[in-house]
Parts: C-alpha cells; structure tokens; sequence
C-alpha cells in the first residue's frame, strides 16, 4: 500500500461514520460498475438505484444504468470542521463582492465567483482529498479550483460546461445548503434526473452525465426531490476539474 493510501486510511479511522458512507457508495458504484463491464445478459441485471438519484419513467434502462455510473454523490463527504476550514478561508475573499444577476453565458442567476489557486495547508489537505475520490492517479487536473457562491434566490441555469475550459470530470463540494441538480437530457427534454446535493456532500459528474446532460441548480421556488421541499439557503460549491484533452 503506497504511502498516499496509508496516510488516507489513518485520516478517515477517526471519522467511522464517513467511513460507513463511503463503502456504501464504493459498494454501489463496484456492483454497477461490474455489471455495465460484463455481457449483454448481465447487463439486464438490476443495478442498485442510488439513494440520492431519480430518473423520469420514460427513460431507458441503460440510460440509467449509465448515469448511475457517472454521476456519483458522497454524503457526508466532509465533517462539520472540515466545511469550516473551507468556508473560513474563502468567505472574507467572498464577502467582499457583489451578488451578480447576468452571467456571461446567461447560466447563472444571483452568484459571485472565484478561481483560486493557492490555498492554506489545512484546505489544500481537504481538497486533496477530493482529488483522491474523484480523479484516478495520473489524470491532469486544472490546477485552479473554481469556488461559486449561489445568494439564497439564486440558481443555475440548464447548460453544459464548456469543453474549451474543462475536460470529462467535474468534482464539486456542497457547503451551506442543501440543493437539488437537475439533469436533463440535451436530445430529449423529457428525460429528467433530480440528484440530492446534501450540505458537505461530494458530487462527481463524469462522461455521459458531463457531455449528454444539462445540468443546473434549481430555484428555491422548485428546490424538490421525490416530491418532498428542499430548504435551499445560501449555497456555496467548491469545484474540481479535470483538463481538458485532445481528443475532447
């Protein structure tokens, strides 16, 4: 075991709650990952729905099974300490700007944002953590991570990321609030999946749910999952992306 791994393993011993969840989710993400690898008849086979996801009743089998695969959440991902080691380095950069109300591309509606590079030690411990989870080793990541504050009326449009500015995989923090991300399907609009961002929860969108998907960030207004209010306050993402390559 390398040496990264040990010093991961001894940091989560102290968080067994983080450590439930995270199997969880390993164990999801394994059985589906084995049966979208295996033939055509194992691939019938039922994949575990994740907790956090809802796919419209229109939608194919493999189209969920896909999405299943590329748009994982890890609740919990952070402890409350570790939320305010982040939210305390970026909040007296933040708070000195304004809530803006047009976007560049139209996409974002009552957002200040921010590229930051370089971070204290304690921060850079968690964001390394986040890099472990969501890109294997090796794979070029932008170094610059992308912090997006939402004021408590804002939201997301539908869009997809750029493929100028970000390559397959984005990873992003939830601090704050919880949310609700809607994906829908850029070739059919009926096709509509509503994922739970929970407060402290870790999001990784990669391949068909980045490139086939629009995603967006819904309004307090319309903030539901399974039929049921989502509270969304003020909401705070901390991104992580992958560079872009030449074959993208």
């Amino acid at each position: 075991m390398s040496l990264t791994k040990l010093l991961r393993l001894k940091a989560l011993i102290s968080q067994p709650k983080q450590i439930k969840i995270l199997l969880e989710n390993a164990k999801i993400g394994a059985t589906n990952r084995r049966l979208l690898s295996g033939s055509q008849n194992e691939m019938k086979t039922t994949l575990e729905v994740p907790f956090y996801m809802t796919c419209s009743n229109n939608m194919k089998a493999e189209e969920c099974q896909l999405l299943y695969k590329d748009m994982v959440v890890f609740e919990n991902f952070l402890s409350e300490t570790e939320e305010k080691v982040i939210f305390d380095e970026i909040e007296p950069y933040m708070s000195r700007l304004h809530y803006e109300y047009d976007h560049w591309d139209n996409a974002i509606h009552g957002f200040r944002e921010t590229e930051r590079l370089h971070w204290t030690q304690p921060s850079m411990l968690i964001l390394d953590k986040v890099r472990q989870a969501a890109f294997p080793a090796g794979k070029p990541q932008l170094r610059h991570v992308h912090v997006l504050d939402l004021s408590a009326d804002g939201y997301i449009k539908p869009h997809i990321d750029s493929v100028k500015f970000c390559g397959d995989t984005i990873a992003g923090l939830s601090l704050l609030s919880d949310s609700v991300m809607r994906l829908v399907h850029e070739k059919d609009s009926s096709k509509i999946v509503d994922v739970i961002l929970k407060q402290r929860s870790l999001y990784i969108m990669r391949d068909s749910a980045r490139y086939d998907y629009t995603h967006e960030i819904l309004k307090q207004a319309d903030s539901k999952f399974k039929s049921v209010i989502v509270p969304k306050g003020r909401r705070i993402s901390v991104i992580c992306r992958s560079e872009v390559t030449k074959k993208q």
